[in-house]
């Protein structure tokens, strides 16, 4: 069983207590609107990879803690990559303290792809808010400092000091973030007891608690064979070597996603295995279309995700 301090259990329901509304809501309190207002200003900052804006990113949310009292600084463990680091302190700060973790960026987005502009944070008649980074993992940076204004106006005061990280690169493998902020002595000087970070999206009003997570990591396969003009037919070449290693993980993924299917596992208790990446061939040019060629290599990178792996950030040259 996993027992929570008072604190950390409080701040908890608080989380639970910020929500989207159900599909249908028509209005909202004016509390909701004003929550959903400083929501939709987070998801207009442009934190997308490649380019993400961290110091509008960091400039908001520094603003939005000291509008309601929380101490503030910010580190920078690689050049251009803020760090944010709120805490609000407990009547005794000698006591192990809660660290409440949420990253700034987000994946790229294809506008052309999106009903609406992926950083417009439209919000639709049925409640629902459009934009890259809604759930992961902006709403979360919301949930915690709407959580603790709540628990302020309330009167509440915590007994432990309760910390909020807000880190840059996760999505990139986070070395120049959390990896930095985790080996330095201002982590150290946290005393950090218990830890919350971002979990899996819920369009209920239903949340899931996990207590571990699986780590990551890029597995970079290079298949070689003999090139030759695109028109020709013959064994050995690149791609067909490339085939026997995704046949092989398409059997494997397909045996651990079977078991969730099947509701004998959860996902975070299978391996993933998803390609993500694939590069081969010699672009042309003067056509939309690559030279027909044969390439010499045919490279692929695979993302696997698991209890015990160590994650790399290698990629194709």
């Amino acid at each position: 069983m996993l027992h929570l301090p008072v604190t950390v259990f409080t701040l908890f329901l608080m989380l639970l207590s910020f929500h989207s509304p159900t599909a249908g809501a028509a209005s909202f309190s004016q509390q909701e609107e004003e929550q959903i207002e400083r929501f939709q200003r987070y998801l207009r900052i442009r934190t997308a990879h490649p380019n993400p804006d961290y110091a509008a990113a960091a400039a908001f949310l520094l603003a939005e803690a000291r509008s309601i009292g929380l101490r503030d600084v910010s580190l920078e463990f690689a050049a251009g990559k803020p760090l944010v680091l709120l805490s609000w302190i407990g009547s005794d700060p000698s006591l192990p303290s809660l660290l409440l973790n949420s990253h700034m960026d987000s994946v790229p987005a294809e506008p052309s792809r999106w009903l609406h502009p992926p950083f417009a944070a439209v919000r639709d008649a049925e409640g629902r808010i459009f934009a890259r980074g809604a759930q992961d993992d902006k709403c979360i940076a919301v949930q915690y400092l709407e959580a603790i204004r709540n628990l302020k106006a309330s009167g509440f005061a915590p007994l432990r000091s309760i910390h909020v990280s807000l880190v840059p690169d996760e999505e990139i493998g986070g070395d120049d973030g959390a990896a930095k902020f985790s080996a330095s002595e201002q982590f150290r000087e946290l005393n950090i007891g218990f830890m919350l970070d971002e979990g899996q999206a819920s369009p209920k009003d239903e949340f899931r608690v996990f207590y571990a997570d699986r780590s990551p990591l890029s597995l970079i396969v290079t298949a070689v064979g003999a090139p030759g003009h695109g028109s020709r037919m013959y064994d050995g070449g690149a791609m067909e070597n490339l085939m026997d290693c995704v046949e092989a993980a398409a059997k494997f993924r397909a045996s651990q996603f079977d078991q969730v299917k099947h509701g004998s596992k959860a996902n975070s208790e299978v391996i993933s295995v998803n390609p993500v990446y694939m590069k081969a061939g010699t672009p042309s040019s003067t056509v939309s279309h690559s030279v027909y060629i044969f390439p010499l290599e045919f490279c692929m990178i695979l993302v696997l995700k698991a209890h015990s792996f160590v994650f790399s950030s290698k990629f194709c040259s």
